[in-house]
């Protein structure tokens, strides 16, 4: 289309709605790209929320499972205070 062409077809009241129709099409398609980003980013917090609660319950289970090495520390704590009443025994006794 030549300029003459544009102006005549201004001039005789017929709108110009190409700028409208790209618009529109351009805000479309940012529109679509946008929604697809948001779900994937959705999808994959999903996915990490999942692997997170994996996590969790193994580690739930290493907790219960080591639990019984706190109790261990006490074990020790008793048997050095049983060695060391027996060495004192043992020196009472002459030994």
């Amino acid at each position: 289309m030549n300029v003459g062409a544009v102006l005549a077809q201004q001039v005789s009241g017929e709108p110009h709605l190409f700028g409208w129709y790209a618009g529109l099409a351009i805000a479309f398609a940012i529109i679509v790209v946008v929604v697809v980003e948001v779900q994937e980013i959705l999808r994959l917090a999903r996915q990490i929320g999942v692997q997170a609660q994996m996590a969790i319950q193994g580690l739930e289970g290493a907790y219960t499972n080591t639990a019984p090495l706190y109790d261990l520390q006490r074990t020790i704590d008793f048997a050095k205070t049983i060695v060391a009443d027996l060495l004192a025994t043992r020196k009472a006794l002459g030994g």
